[in-house]
Order: structure tokens, then sequence, then C-alpha cells
């Protein structure tokens, strides 16, 4: 059965969705700067190198006198374990040890496979972005912040409106504010009768209320007049054209003196277009800034931008298709946007950093690039199967709205981690040895020696692990603080700049009619179809039911109710006192909808509603506030499970849920302080606080849970790889942290100045998510990963990676790339029986 949609008209401002000329220039330049950089590199490549020829036991060299670069990196505390010599102190290395074997498997085969082929790689991810563009253009939808709450009062009320009510209730409305330059409304009757019918013969109008001829339509002093049209579909989603004929038709009225101001859906179709494309700008720039003052390397720094713009427009262009048969959120394109780039670039660093410390070991780049997928690649699964999961438990909410912007994001991100493990490898191929030919510093990817400044930090923590982690606590908890006068709601009109029509218009109400009438409601009652009303019982039910409302607390007036054509329904208008994104607002829908129909309703055996635009907006954040709990579980035990399966740890999987939880509650408490509380929200353009929007926390628990867990996954994958090696867990934690934090702490730059972007969103509720999404970023890339897991791990020692025995065999294997069995040095060492015992001594 088709369900009404109600229109929330105002949460998130409508899209660019089409890729339009702008995204052609966009194409143009990403294509022709991927075949420019590839046959660049292709040509500095003269020859593959050869591989290294085997040696029999017999010409096995020597081992040096000192310590190799490759010896330095494997193990470069083994002699040394924290506990007794603080790390980033001076002292020998250890002496030469075995190589760790490499993976061989699916990943290993798939990442050699690109890297030995990267034309035919490059060639596919070109055509298949092109075909998705081309796709997008032809046959690309629309995003729609149209909803339903099946259930709920609100929708019941829509439902019955639209299916017994009268042209001036049925679709969706809007206003056209009048207000003359000086004197009354009345002295304007002409131009304001002729804008009327003017309006009337535009398409998709079902009816127009005459401001001078409809009561309660204009002001007390005659000086503002409200027009309401009633659209077919929601105005919002009109094409941008279709306000020529708007403009049009009220001409005459500018011409005479009034001012004409654009409300409700239609003044959000005449907003100026959003800066995404700014924003996407500035944060590819800082990502350039940051990859080349962290790594030094041009390619490197270049590497992850094209394989993540190349997800990006690929991921972007299959959602706007999705669209044409599926409806998503108007905020689906911004929040994909932020999340396919800001991951793509992470998981194409991550990979391609650990290519180029594997260089130094591997003589062909191909297998460089294979074993770079088959260790760092399988992090990049884990992580983008953590933030899908993530994503996808916003369906938890039993809310399509919800569900589908978390699918949005999600789609983006999986298409990412393709990219990044199939593009990348195919862009070192090309690269081959010469990656770091050009360069604007000396290229750096993971340490050498115990001396750098990761190891140092490493050290410091370890020796005060107590004292680190009561710290970072702490400033978890004080930004914490302001959560718990978190206030949801809905960011009207009233919050946007002064220059947008709409806010204009939102003024002009308030001023002249009061705050209420901005968010006004609808109330609905419905009569016993099986009973029938006398004239007398009618009557009778229109008079207790008007005083009723009017009598309500909270209510500053009320239209006497009106009964449809045939007489099934009785509707009247309802003002509030207060604005609509007021607390009392909220509590008079409650009143409304908990006591006061039901009492002046209770003795005539009918039913009572309360819908409009509205009562659907504060009815969708109770929905909210009621899911979100389910939500939490959801995406939290997805998280733990999936964490224990592939680290097989019980504290390592908690720890992790719990140090996420205590960085979202900060994120949260800083949104709060800021639009909330209004601390600093004018640097922001939001000039008075605000409510957060219903749906951001959800939202941002979904992706800051997803994202803290990317790092979280990069950083235990190695953490876990040192200590399968060593069994040291003070070892295995500097050597994790040492060995990933560079590549984090890049990354979350990049992520940070990806969000933080959006700020420039003239739409209060991306500039929630901007802000919120960023300082949880930052949060997680410092206070957490840098400071409370360390201490952490330092403190349970081995119990790390304790795993009760039921549990391990209750658990299934997620090993993507099966047994090792290729050594990571010379294949003759397969060969060398000293080799072999000693590979075997230091795993038992």
């Amino acid at each position: 059965m088709n369900r009404t949609r109600i229109a929330t008209s105002g949460a998130v401002a409508p899209a660019d969705t089409g890729t339009g000329g702008s995204m052609l220039v966009v194409l143009g330049l990403v294509t022709a700067a991927g075949l420019v950089l590839a046959v660049t590199l292709f040509l500095l490549r003269t020859r593959r190198p050869r591989p290294a020829p085997s040696r029999t036991p017999a010409q096995q060299p020597a081992p040096a006198e000192g310590p190799t670069r490759n010896d330095a990196m494997t193990h470069p505390l083994r002699t040394h374990p924290l506990r007794t010599h603080p790390l980033g102190t001076t002292h020998e290395p250890p002496p030469p040890g075995p190589v760790p074997n490499a993976p061989v498997g699916r990943l290993h085969r798939a990442g050699r496979w690109c890297a030995r082929r990267p034309w035919w790689v490059l060639g596919a991810w070109l055509l298949v972005m092109l075909a998705a563009l081309a796709a997008d253009r032809t046959w690309g939808g629309t995003y729609d912040d149209d909803f339903s709450l099946p259930g709920t009062s609100v929708q019941t009320g829509a439902d019955l409106l639209d299916a017994h009510g009268s042209a001036g209730v049925r679709g969706t409305a809007s206003q056209i504010v009048l207000h003359p330059d000086s004197g009354a409304l009345g002295a304007h009757p002409d131009a304001v009768g002729t804008a009327v019918h003017e309006l009337g013969r535009l398409p998709e109008v079902i009816s127009v209320a005459d401001p001078l001829r409809t009561p309660g339509a204009v002001s007390a002093d005659g000086t503002t007049g409200i027009v309401t049209l009633r659209f077919t579909k929601n105005p919002s989603r009109f094409d941008r054209s279709y306000l020529a004929g708007v403009d049009d038709a009220v001409h005459g009225l500018r011409a005479d003196g009034v001012e004409v101001e654009y409300g409700g859906p239609l003044g959000k179709l005449a907003r100026p277009k959003a800066a995404d494309r700014l924003s996407e700008a500035i944060g590819l720039a800082t990502a350039v800034i940051v990859l080349l003052a962290g790594f030094g390397s041009l390619a490197a720094a270049g590497l992850p931008l094209l394989t993540a713009v190349v997800g990006l427009l690929s991921g972007i262009s299959l959602l706007t298709l999705l669209a044409a048969a599926f409806t998503f959120g108007t905020a689906a394109p911004t929040l994909a946007t932020m999340m396919g780039l800001g991951v793509g670039i992470d998981y194409a660093l991550f990979l391609i950093t650990r290519h180029r410390r594997l260089l130094r070991d591997v003589d062909d780049p191909a297998e460089a690039a294979g074993r770079a997928v088959a260790t760092s690649g399988r992090a990049v699964i884990v992580a983008a199967a953590t933030v899908t999961l993530a994503l996808g438990g916003l369906y938890a909410s039993s809310v399509g709205f919800i569900g589908t912007l978390g699918i949005a994001a999600g789609l983006t991100v999986v298409v990412a981690a393709v990219a990044a493990l199939t593009l990348a490898p195919a862009f070192l191929g090309i690269a081959g040895r010469r990656i770091d030919r050009w360069s604007v510093r000396p290229p750096v990817d993971e340490p050498d020696t115990t001396a750098d400044t990761w190891h140092r930090w490493a050290g410091t923590v370890g020796r005060r692990p107590w004292l680190f982690l009561a710290i970072g606590a702490l400033v978890l908890a004080v930004l914490a603080i302001p959560t718990a006068s978190m206030r949801l709601g809905h960011v009207d009109d009233g919050a946007d700049p002064t220059d947008y029509t709409d806010r204009r218009a939102y003024d002009l109400v308030a001023d002249g009619f009061g705050p209420g009438t901005n968010g006004q409601f609808t109330v609905v009652a419905a009569r016993d179809h099986d009973r029938t009303y006398t004239s007398a019982e009618m009557e009778r039910l229109t008079t207790t039911l008007h005083d009723t409302l009017a009598s309500t607390h909270g209510v500053a007036k009320v239209s006497t109710p009106v009964a449809t054509a045939d007489r099934a329904l009785l509707i009247a208008t309802v003002t509030p006192e207060s604005g609509p994104q007021d607390r009392a607002t909220t509590d008079l829908l409650h009143r409304l909808e908990d006591d006061a129909l039901p009492e002046a309703l209770a003795g005539f055996g009918a039913h009572g509603y309360v819908s409009g635009t509205t009562a659907a907006q504060l009815t969708f954040r109770d929905v909210v506030v009621d899911r979100l709990p389910v939500i939490v579980a959801v995406v939290v035990a997805a998280a733990f499970l999936l964490l224990l399966t592939v680290f097989r740890s019980l504290l390592v999987a908690l720890k992790a849920a719990l140090l996420n939880l205590l960085s979202i509650g900060a994120a949260y408490g800083v949104v709060v302080a800021v639009f909330q509380w209004g601390w600093g929200g004018s640097l922001l353009g939001v000039e008075e606080p605000v409510p957060v929007e219903s749906y951001v926390p959800m939202m941002m628990f979904a992706i800051v849970f997803g994202l803290s867990m990317d790092y979280e996954v990069f950083l235990l994958s190695r953490i876990r790889e040192s200590w399968l090696n060593t069994k040291d867990n003070h070892l295995s934690v500097a050597t994790g942290l040492a060995g990933t934090a560079r590549v984090i702490t890049c990354a979350a730059l990049i992520m940070t100045s990806v969000f933080l972007a959006f700020l420039l969103s003239t739409n209060v509720v991306i500039k929630m998510l901007a802000l919120g999404l960023g300082v949880s970023v930052i949060i997680d890339a410092t206070l957490v990963r840098l400071v409370l897991v360390p201490s952490t791990m330092y403190l349970l020692g081995r119990a790390n990676w304790w795993l009760p025995a039921w549990l391990d065999r209750l658990l299934p294997h997620l090993d993507p790339e099966g047994p090792s069995t290729v050594p990571d040095g010379d294949p003759a060492d397969l060969r060398d029986p000293a080799v072999t015992t000693t590979r075997g001594e230091q795993a038992r």
C-alpha cells in the first residue's frame, strides 16, 4: 500500500545532484592528471629490475659485522625490552635475525597481478569511471528529504488529509511572504490578485490562497501577508529553473513596492548552491601539503590522492544511479563525499607507505606491492568492513531516511577500499623503484631504528602508563561534559544566513504574526465511520475541540475546525506561542497528542491526530531518540565481534569499543558547546544557539565509530604482527606505534581537513556534522591512538592477547591470506637448514 510521504522541508539543503559542466571539468582534470602521471612514471622506469638470483647454501654470504638496515627494522629492540631500557635511548642494535614469512594468498596474488599488469587495471578503472559518469548523466536520480513515519500520529493525520481533504489541505505547502515598503498590504489589491492568479497557473500547483481573502493570512497591523501555495510534490526538489516562473508571477508585486520572500520548501529551492566543490578542493589541497610534509615524495603524495579521487567519482556516480530507484536524503552525496574522499586517501596511503618500506628489502616492485596488499591490505579490508558495518547499523533505527544515509556513505567506503586494493598497486607497478625520485625533502616511510620520535614517545608512555591513562581519560571526560545537556530538535530557517530568502520570510512572519506561526500544527479529528452524527453533535464536537485546543497551555491561537467535503474529518490549525525549535513547542506537541485531543474527543467516538511539517520534524526527533540506544548496541556489538574474530583477543576488542565510546562522547560535547551553547558559533556563521539536529548524533556515532575503528585496526594489525613474531608485549606495542604513527597522524590530518572544509557550507546541519567529525578524528588520532591505547596495552601486558579456549574454538578464523609459506628473503633460505632452524626456534 502506498503511504503518504511527509516533507520535512528544512533539515538539509538540496545538493547538487547532477554532474553538470563542473563535474565534466573535474573528470577531465582527473583523467588527464592520471594519464600524465602514469605515463611520466612509466617513462622514468627504463626497464623492469631483474629478480635476485637464487643462492645455494654454500653461496650464502657471511653475516655482517654489524646490523643491516633490514635487521634493525625487523627487531629493533629484540634484546632490549621496554621494561628495562626506555625507548629512544642510544644502544647497539640487535644482531641480525631471520626475516619473517610473507603471506601468500588471494590478496598477495591480486596485488602482484595488478602491479604487473598496471595498464589493464588503470584502463579498467577509467572505463568504470567514465561509464558511471555517463550513466549518471543519463539515468541518474535526485535526492529527496521526504520520508514516512508509519504508525505515528503525524503520518496517520497526513494519510487522512490525503484521502479526504480538499485541494487546500492536500499536497506540500509552501509560503510566499508579502511586506509593502510602506503602508498596508491592502493598498495593493490589484497587484496581489494578479500575482495569485499567475501563481495558480504554474505547473505542479494545486491551489493558491489569496491573503486578502483568507482569514488570518494578514498580520494584525496589516503590513504582512502570507500566500499559501499547495504543490503536488515537494517544491524543494524542483529544478531551479522553476523559480523563473515564480519570479515572473510576482514581478508585478515587486514593481508595486512590495517585498516578496519565499518561505518553506520554495525558499529551499531558492538557496544558493552549496560550496561542496570548494570544500573538496580545500580538502585535496590540504592533503597534498600534509603528504609532502609527512613523506617528502611527490609520487607518494600524489598516488593516494589520485586513487581516492577516481574511487570517489565512481562511487558518487553509482550512488546517483541508485537514487533513481531508491530515496536518498539530500545530505547523502555530501556525507558520501566526506567519507569516500577521507577513507580513500587513508587506505591508499597506508598501502603505499608499506610498499615503500618493502622496496628496501625486495628487488621486484610488483612483489613488494603484492606483499603490501597482503599485509596492510588485510587491515584495509577489516577497516572498511568495520566502517561499513557501523554505517549499515543505521538501519536499526527502522527509519529508512537514516538507513539510506548510512548506505550512501558506506557505498563510497567500499568503492574506496576496492580502489586502494587494485588501483594503488597498479600505480605502484608503473612507478617501479623510482617512486621517490621526485621529492621536496628526504623521503621517509617507516622508522628503521629506535631513535626516532615515535619510539621515544612510546618509551615515555611506557614508563608512566598510569599517568598518561589518567590524563587522557580526564581530557575526554571534560570534553564530554556538555553532552549531558544535549537537546535534540530541528534547526529551522531562523538559523540560516540573512541573505537567504527563506530566512527573511521567516523573520517577516515572526515579526508580523508571532514566532509560533512558523511552526503551526494541523490537528485532524477523524469521526467514527460506523456512527451517524447529527448536526447538533457535529456542532458540539466542533465547539468542544476548539475550546479544548484554545485552552491548552502553550497555544497562541486556534482556527475554527472545518469539516471536509465528505464530513469525515474536522481540521484545525494550532499556532504555538513559541518558535519551531523551542523546547516549549515540543512540549506542546506531546500535550496535544497525549492530553488535549483525547480529552476533547472522548465522548464523540472520534480520534485526533497532529500533523504538519513541524509535527513531522518533532516526531522524527522522538523516533530517533528512541532508536539511538538500539543503534549504539548494534554497531558496538558488530564491531566488537569483528575485532574479536580478527585479532583473537577479548580485551583488545573490548578496549577498542570502550575507548571509541569515550571519544564519541567528547565529540558530542564539542558540538553541544558550539551550536547549542553558542560558544564560538558566530565564527562558523551560526548567529544564534540552535538545538542539535535530531539525526546528527546518530549519524555521528556510526561514522565516528567506524573511522575510529579504522585507525584502531591499522595500529593493532602492526602490534599483533610484531606480537606473533616476538611474543613481547612491550616491544610489540612500541613497534606497532612507531610503525603506524606517521601514517595515522598524516591520515588524520587529511581526514580532519576534509571534514572541516565542509564548515564552509551554509547549511547548519552540515556544519554540525563537519565539526563533530573533524573534532572526533583529532581526538581519536591524538588522545586515543597515541595515549590511551598504548598506555592500556602496556598495563594489560600479555593479557592483551588472552582468549578463552572455548571461545577460540567457537569463533571463525578470518584470515584472507591463508597459511604463510613464502619467505620474505631469498628463496634459497627455504633450503638453508640454519635459517629454517632459527625460524623454528623463534616461533617457539
